[in-house]
């Protein structure tokens, strides 16, 4: 990190680069495709990130609850009066799909610092077209 130059209140800045560094080493497992596919069968909540537009072009992921990255942090809050009735506690497995896995690795890290303890995210994005072993 290096410090902001002339910040009053002393905080550091970071680049963009360090700061997914940071966010990824706070977050358990990031399973693969094929692994997110598995743990969905077993109970895990994939939740897709992706903005409409991408959704359109590249489609929806099957059993995937859909929430907009500009209201997650609320939907997901199991104390707060907006949640999603599909975030259930503290110790749910919630796996974070985005397009290119960068805003999801940001935004599970973000559901870290709520208490959400088994938040992450899918290493490899959803890709556009079809996606043979893909969620």
């Amino acid at each position: 990190m290096t410090a902001e130059a002339g910040a009053p209140d002393g905080r550091t800045a970071c680049t963009v680069d360090e700061l997914l560094i940071q966010a990824r080493s706070s977050l358990p497992r990031r399973p693969s495709p094929a692994e997110a596919l598995a743990a969905q069968a077993t109970g895990a909540l994939l939740i897709d990130i992706r903005g409409d537009d991408q959704r359109r072009t590249c489609g929806l992921i099957p059993g995937a609850l859909l929430l907009p990255r500009n209201a997650l942090e609320w939907r997901c809050d199991p104390t707060g009066q907006w949640r999603h009735p599909a975030v259930n506690g503290l110790n749910q497995h919630l796996i974070l799909i985005c397009q290119e896995r960068f805003q999801s690795s940001l935004a599970a890290a973000t559901l870290q610092r709520l208490g959400l303890v088994n938040a992450t995210d899918m290493d490899g994005g959803s890709p556009p077209g079809p996606r043979p072993g893909y969620p």
